[in-house]
């Protein structure tokens, strides 16, 4: 069963250093979101403060809000920011001892572990809660070099790269893995930053938190085994960062890592400046899709859109425009869905279309079985009228 949580989010519900929380609130296989915690949104509904539609997960202003309002008291508090910075203030310190007397245990995306914060991990020993780092690295003897094994994935594998940070990576990724596992072709993801792993991707590390040395290693393992274990159809790999960005060097590892057979490209078009770093312009995506193809050995295929301070009619007209400039499909899965995607993929994969055929039909047949058998329930029962005289 899936546990209960409360999710702090401070001042950045909705922006990019919001991201974990946003994506918790759109799409969590392990966490059941009850709430989240902004006062500057207090009172709000999550979805309609993300523009999606009302789905009933309110805003609180503080955790006593949060506990006074809720039937029960969540299971997890986790702290669902993403911010450049690495510590706590003190405020934040003093809400997280708060929810440990509360009887809730901690999820950590922060670099700082609070697993070894003397403080708190003597508050959850008096409090019988547990402390999750999600961003700490695994034990050296748990960690994995290249091996060369990527070569043994014969399968498409489509890493999810972008333009910036918190463009849209992992949300595509996510909206595009469940569709097409609702169309019956198996995907799997691997996620690569701390967000993915809390909304329960079974495969995969938080790479910025390991050595260089075991970046591409450990890609290359989780993709390697997720091929193995759960013998997909495709895998899908989130993209960290930028390969362009000059701050990060996750997308190298991701790029080295996993080899894809193809990328989709995240883009944020009325962005101007990276995000957390105002006195950086974004690049142009041109420069992006030919940095990505002169480094590694795959292509572009195609390009998904961030419509962040964008109208509707605003990203119809960038997505035609960049289909003619750039000839790929583009969309925006959040607004449009994941068919065109999924028309690409099978374009460049045969494999992968035949069996979305395969599965169409079979639909249908089943569909046309069962409108036989309400047909046949809700025929006139002559014989039976015969037989017994009625």
């Amino acid at each position: 069963m899936k546990k209960t949580a409360l999710v702090y989010c401070e001042n950045q519900f909705g922006l990019v250093d919001g991201k974990t929380a946003t994506g918790l609130i759109r799409h969590s296989e392990i966490y059941t979101i009850v709430g989240v915690i902004d006062s500057s949104l207090a009172g709000k509904d999550t979805g309609e403060e993300l523009q999606e539609g009302r789905n009933g997960i309110p805003i609180f202003a503080n955790l006593k809000d949060a506990l006074s309002k809720l039937s029960d008291v969540p299971d997890c508090y986790i702290y669902g920011k993403a911010p450049l910075e690495t510590f706590l203030s003190n405020e934040e310190r003093f809400l997280i001892i708060e929810a440990m007397k509360a009887g809730m245990d901690i999820i950590n995306g922060l670099h700082q572990l609070f697993s070894e914060d003397l403080e708190f991990a003597d508050m959850a020993v008096q409090n019988n809660i547990k402390i999750k780092d999600i961003r700490k690295s695994p034990q050296l003897k748990d960690l994995h070099v290249f091996t060369g094994r990527i070569s043994e994935v014969n399968i498409p594998v489509i890493a999810m790269l972008g333009t910036d940070c918190a463009c849209g990576k992992r949300t595509t990724a996510v909206e595009l893995n469940n569709a097409l596992n609702k169309l019956g072709i198996k995907s799997v993801l691997v996620a690569t930053g701390q967000s993915g792993l809390m909304q329960g991707a079974k495969y995969g590390v938080s790479i910025d938190a390991l050595t260089s040395q075991f970046v591409v290693g450990e890609i290359e393992n989780a993709v390697v085994q997720a091929f193995y274990n759960e013998s997909p159809d495709i895998i899908l790999v989130e993209g960290q960062s930028a390969v362009s960005h000059p701050a990060f060097m996750s997308s190298l590892g991701i790029l080295k890592g996993s080899m894809p057979d193809g990328i989709i490209l995240q883009h944020a078009p009325d962005r101007k400046k990276r995000c957390d770093f105002p006195q950086l312009a974004m690049p142009v995506i041109e420069s992006e899709i030919k940095l990505i193809e002169a480094i590694s050995q795959t292509k572009v295929m195609a390009i998904a859109l961030n419509h962040e301070n964008l109208a509707k009619k605003q990203v119809l007209e960038i997505i035609t425009e960049y289909e003619k400039r750039l000839q790929l499909p583009t969309t925006d899965v959040l607004s449009h869905g994941c068919q065109k995607l999924i028309q690409t993929l099978g374009s460049h994969f045969p494999k992968l279309k035949q069996k979305t055929e395969r599965m169409h039909s079979k639909k249908e047949i089943q569909a046309e079985y069962m409108n036989k058998q309400r047909t046949r329930k809700l025929a006139p029962c002559s014989g039976l009228v015969q037989a017994t005289g009625i």
